[in-house]
């Protein structure tokens, strides 16, 4: 194994290190050096070379063994295009831990008395971040969006941590602060431990509710050849206060309040090409959460929810997508599930033609939630009549058709009759059709304006027949 030296950066700019990686000094060029046709030889993808050194310029408070890691694969390259392609690796993986603003790599062939004919030197430049940054951006999510506010010391320790603060405001008087560290295990993003707090706070006006959180988040996210695994504990103390004097007594009865401690874990496995208009692979995530008094606090539940989606794509640009949802709660010691930690469906994220938590139960108008529920919604997506803009804005919208369908309610489940339990989530379910327009905003969200049109619901539902917008990330 060859060499790796890691110094500080010669007081020069990195753009232009990075930038001139083929000097004509270097290659000799013009000069009619021996050294001239030996890399127009070794410049053949198959010519078998010998990386002797690596360097690393411009580390600073980056602790040396965290970057050994990263570049260390470089020594066993056999070929010039296993170095050229390695050192893309490399240089991806640099970049991949948000740690440094700039990340070139420079290849030369080995110099001095001790040069192998077939050595190569590898010299990596990097320019670290500023140990303070801050922003400021926008956001979206179920149907709101927010304002956000950060600031983030990153590397704060050598080895990739990272620690941030940040406080956001919704459209619909929603409020938040975390503040956060991170730390990369082993050198890998994918591999990452969290720690959090947190407050957040929101008015839920169609259940007539306020709830303001406190809590401390810890998590692990660990990557199996299957998927991704995330575990969580969280511990947060609930206060959830009534918003009117016209609330119902059921949402009255469930407010106060109460401190929940719970275990999650949410495994993931997403083959999709893209997040906001996949035309192939699918998506298949489950969860389970466990809250008891055993853990600390007085909320006691299990819950467990499933989502699968598939792609695929027919002729030309136009891509069916079929999802399905499906979760189960149930009370522990004989407690009552609250009204905070309920599932809801509806809206234009949900169930299209009903309005936010509009479907399912409700109580002197007011959307209580439950404690079974399941959806699902078959969708094809096709480019804009005649293909207008097409290579350029047009690219951004799609047409839309959906039907969708789901249930709410709630099961006895001490009853161990599983038939009626089934004929319960079958009985009653709701169903709505429509068509309308999607436009993507960049790769993390999207935007539909649809024309819905509800074919069956309870009296007790909210709907919302006729256009209907919304604005999210995750949508049914």
């Amino acid at each position: 194994m060859g060499t790796v030296h890691a110094k500080e950066a010669v007081v020069t700019d990195s753009k232009d290190n990075m930038n001139n990686t083929t000097d004509s000094e270097d290659l000799g060029e013009g000069t009619g050096s021996p050294s001239e046709s030996r890399i127009k030889h070794i410049f053949h993808g198959d010519i078998k070379v010998k990386v002797e050194r690596i360097r690393i310029e411009g580390l600073g408070r980056t602790k040396d063994d965290f970057i050994v890691k990263h570049v260390s694969q470089l020594f066993e390259a056999e070929t010039f295009k296993d170095v050229i392609f390695k050192s893309g690796v490399v240089k991806q993986e640099l970049e991949e831990l948000d740690m440094f603003q700039g990340v070139g790599v420079l290849i030369d062939t080995s110099k001095g008395p001790k040069a192998r004919p077939d050595g190569v030197d590898v010299t990596v430049i990097v320019k670290e971040s500023r140990r303070l940054t801050g922003n400021a951006h926008t956001s979206v999510g179920n149907n709101e969006g927010s304002l956000v506010l950060g600031a983030r010391c990153p590397n704060l320790l050598g080895r990739g941590e990272n620690l941030s603060a940040e406080y956001s405001r919704g459209t619909r008087h929603s409020m938040g602060y975390n503040v956060t560290f991170t730390k990369p295990l082993q050198g890998d993003t994918d591999k990452r431990l969290t720690a959090s707090v947190f407050k957040t706070s929101g008015d839920f006006l169609c259940s007539s509710y306020k709830e303001i959180d406190h809590g401390v988040l810890l998590e692990a996210m660990l990557p199996s050849f299957l998927g991704q695994h995330n575990f969580k504990w969280e511990g947060s103390w609930r206060d959830v206060s009534c918003l009117s004097r016209t609330a119902s007594f059921t949402v009255r009865e469930m407010s106060g309040h109460s401190v929940k401690s719970s275990l999650k874990h949410v495994f993931t496995r997403d083959t999709r090409n893209e997040r906001i208009y996949p035309t192939q692979g699918y998506l298949f995530q489950i969860s389970q959460e466990l809250a008891g008094n055993r853990l600390g606090g007085d909320v006691q539940f299990l819950k467990g929810e499933a989502e699968i989606q598939l792609n695929k794509k027919l002729i030309k640009d136009c891509v069916i997508s079929c999802s399905l949802q499906a979760g189960l709660m149930k009370s522990l010691n004989y407690t009552e599930t609250r009204i905070n930690d309920r599932f809801f469906l509806g809206g234009a994220t949900s169930v299209r033609g009903f309005n936010f938590r509009g479907l399912g139960p409700h109580a002197d108008g007011d959307a209580v939630g439950g404690e079974a529920y399941w959806a699902a919604g078959l969708h094809l997506f096709t480019p804009l009549p005649f293909m207008p803009g097409r290579g350029g804005l047009g690219d951004l919208f799609r047409t839309h058709m959906f039907v969708n369908a789901g249930n709410l309610c709630n099961l006895d489940l001490e009853e161990q009759n599983v038939q009626q339990h089934l004929e319960r989530l079958r009985d009653n379910f709701r169903w709505s059709y429509g068509a309308g327009i999607v436009l993507r905003l960049g790769r993390i969200a999207r935007f539909e304006l649809n024309y819905v049109i509800p074919r069956t619901a309870l009296h007790s539902d909210s709907i919302n027949a006729g256009l209907q917008f919304g604005v999210g990330v995750s949508f049914l």
